[in-house]
Formats: C-alpha cells, structure tokens, sequence
C-alpha cells in the first residue's frame, strides 16, 4: 500500500491534475475541484428556505414537494464556466462533482431525504448520441453517490427536439417544450417520490413540461433540484 501512495505521489508530480475552475494543480486531497473554489461556490441555500425563489417560480405551474437550486447562476461567473465544461468540453466529473456537492446539502432537508428515485431531464437521443453523455445524468451520478438513492435514466425520455431556449420569451419556451417527454416505463416510478434533476433553471419551461408528465402516473410526487438558478 505505501510503494503504490509513492507511485501515485511520484505520477502527480509529473502528470498533475488541475481544478476545472481556477485551473490551479490540485493537491492530493482533492479532486476535479479544489477545496477553495468549493468554498467560493455561489450557493443559494435554498434548500433551507420554504417558498424559495425557485419555488416561487413553478408555483401554479407544477405540483411539487421541494424545488431547490445549488448555486447561483451569472454571467461569465464560475458557476457558467463549469457547466460550460460540462456541456461542451466533456468534462462529465464536473456534473458528478457537483452533484454529489449538492446531494450532500440538500439531504439535509427532510424532504429531499424521503425521495425514491432520481431521475435526470432527458436529452433526445441524437444530441445524447453527439455529445456522448446527458449533462443532467452525470449530476445525478453525483447526487447517487451523496444521498444513496437510486438513478433511474431510462423509464423517461424526450421524444421531440426543440430549438435553443436562449432568446426566447417565457411563454415561447413554455410552447417549445410542450408534450416532448413521455415515460417508457411507468410501472418503475409509480408511487415514487421523484427528484427530478437539471442543470440550471431559468424560467422554468422545461422543468414544468417533464413534471407534469410525471405526475401522471399512478401515486407518483415530485421534488425538483438544479445546479443553478438564473434568478
């Protein structure tokens, strides 16, 4: 054991390993993110708070139990570049870093404690296909591992592409996403309380659309946690 922690000290000093935000060499202790940048993290604390501001963005929209968001979410912020990384450089251990930062907070609410099941938004298959991987699955990987809850990523899926949400207005983002979920396998989330996960949270549209699809099966409840809110 102690010839193979000096051959991976003796790899780490040729070969070292970097903090995906601040890009500083990580020490042993870490990993994918260093302890200071997971210190400086935006976090929103919502999770701690009744009709937080993400709550009160679905209310009346959507039935839920809890809705929470990790951090917050602004422009050119570190929070945007790591779910840039994420996204977009293939960099899946940030998802799970993250995520399993998250399921390590918000177990602490009782609520989140009683979930089932946790089930990532779906991504089409074709964009799946392209970028490898479903951004939202890799944070549920993260949130697995935290709160010891199982990952269901196959019973829902999109069946539907849309176009980008970026410059749309809330009602047209609300008409994007209509009926582009359905549940494949609705015998495995029936009576469950669902932790329905994504990775930042905007108006809100999308959130919403797979929700309500949920909730239409049998028995079933909903919670809702995203990395990031953009409020």
């Amino acid at each position: 054991m102690k010839e193979n922690n000096i051959f991976l000290d003796f790899f780490r000093l040729f070969y070292p390993k970097y903090c995906s935000s601040c890009g500083n060499a990580l020490v042993k202790s870490e990993d994918v993110l260093c302890l200071k940048c997971i210190e400086n993290l935006p976090k929103t604390n919502f999770h701690l708070q009744k009709n937080n501001p993400v709550e009160e963005k679905l209310m009346g929209r959507v039935h839920f139990e809890c809705a929470t968001a990790f951090c917050f979410f602004k422009k050119e912020g570190s929070v945007q570049h790591l779910i840039h990384e994420l996204k977009y450089k293939n960099n899946k251990q940030i998802g799970q870093k993250l995520g399993f930062l998250m399921g390590c907070d918000i177990i602490k609410n009782e609520t989140f404690k009683s979930i089932d099941l946790i089930v990532p938004i779906p991504i089409h298959p074709k964009k799946q296909q392209k970028r490898g991987y479903n951004q939202s699955e890799q944070i549920g990987l993260g949130l697995q591992k935290a709160m010891n809850k199982p990952l269901d990523s196959s019973s829902f899926v999109r069946i539907s592409q849309t176009e980008t949400q970026t410059k749309k207005s809330r009602y047209e983002r609300w008409k994007n996403v209509e009926e582009i979920f359905k549940v494949v396998a609705p015998e495995k989330l029936q009576n469950k309380h669902i932790l329905l996960i994504d990775d930042v949270i905007t108006t809100g549209a999308t959130l919403e659309s797979a929700a309500n699809c949920l909730l239409q099966i049998t028995g079933t409840k909903i919670s809702i946690a995203c990395l990031a809110s953009a409020t």
